[in-house]
């Protein structure tokens, strides 16, 4: 039995992470803004935390790691996202996007290290996604921020050579999930872009749709936590998605990549 901090627990991936791990006997402190949402299921500790508030992160972790005693995994995966052209993007939208996504992430990593440390072992899994790789059109923000989250998470891995601490990168490819639901869409912007937001719009959501169920992330997460030594990154998702195309696009020089998925999303 592992204890394990896991955020943004309410619904989508981070649930069907929750409900495998409590299925598998593990204790799970699970967050959410509103610790109301998360189902009350055995073994599952519902805790406040809002990552875009500082104060929160650390009271939450804090809090959850006081009534546990100690955790042997962290999973980051809580977020969001912001659909709109990156020329209109306020400077209020990206950095809310990072405070989200990245500098959240990033303190709870550093918290999560602080307290394994001393005992010798522990596991941080960092969902990022693969479209920091892949970019999705009119979701820069989003994109920029996973790359970022992906970068760091490689340099902490260059850093802790004597650690027996792991910290695997999971990247999504598209999940069936209800994350479009919750994606703010910019309203102020340019009319121009009207068409191909549309074109766009319609295929995320053709992609969502026919995309598999997040409990094939939620078995993933349960096999690499048993594993003494896990990969650094993997992919979950479609084969297509996670597999061929960053095979693909490797190799492809940027403005064939650029045209590929202009054509990908019908744009």
């Amino acid at each position: 039995m592992k204890r394990i901090f896991l955020t943004g627990a309410s619904r989508g991936i981070g649930l069907a992470i929750a409900k495998a791990l409590t299925g598998h006997g593990h204790e799970v402190w699970a967050t959410s803004r509103d610790p109301a949402r998360i189902p009350q299921l055995l073994r599952l500790h519902p805790t406040r935390l809002d990552l875009s508030d500082p104060t929160s992160i650390d009271e939450g972790f804090n809090t959850a790691l006081a009534e546990a005693g100690h955790f042997d995994v962290l999973i980051n995966n809580a977020g969001g996202g912001h659909f709109g052209p990156a020329e209109s993007l306020s400077p209020e939208i990206i950095s809310g996007q990072f405070q989200v996504l990245v500098f959240g992430h990033i303190r709870l990593m550093q918290l999560g290290l602080a307290a394994m440390r001393p005992r010798g072992e522990g596991l941080i899994i960092n969902v990022s996604s693969l479209a920091g790789r892949l970019p999705v059109p009119f979701m820069a923000a989003y994109n920029a921020a996973k790359a970022a989250m992906a970068s760091f998470t490689m340099s902490i891995q260059l850093e802790l050579l004597d650690s027996n601490v792991r910290i695997i990168d999971l990247q999504p490819a598209d999940i069936c999930t209800p994350f479009n639901d919750a994606v703010i869409k910019s309203k102020d912007y340019d009319r121009r872009y009207e068409a191909n937001l549309a074109k766009t719009w319609d295929a995320v959501e053709r992609n969502i749709r026919d995309a598999p169920k997040p409990d094939l992330v939620a078995r993933r997460v349960c096999e690499l936590i048993d594993q003494t030594n896990p990969p650094p990154r993997i992919t979950v998702g479609d084969g297509f998605q996670t597999k061929i195309a960053p095979l693909i696009f490797r190799f492809l020089p940027q403005r064939v990549r650029i045209w590929g998925l202009r054509r990908y999303y019908g744009i």
